[in-house]
């Protein structure tokens, strides 16, 4: 599953952690969450979030990054 960033302050929805404040469950991907939810930081729409660029899931990060 893909982490999601806010484009307004950067918060990162984490699919496998869930958003325990807003009573979303770990294990909920992006594109499920209500479509009421809002960013938990700044209280953007979820049309405000991009996929997390970097490394590819399945991939591992080179040392130092």
């Amino acid at each position: 599953m893909d982490n999601y960033v806010c484009k307004n302050c950067g918060y990162v929805y984490e699919p496998a952690e869930g958003d325990a404040k807003a009573g979303i469950e770990p294990g909920l991907p992006f594109a499920s969450l209500p479509e009421d939810w809002h960013c938990p930081k700044c209280n953007a729409e979820r049309s405000e979030f991009d996929p997390e660029q970097g490394v590819m899931p399945g991939m591992v990060a080179p040392i130092g990054e």
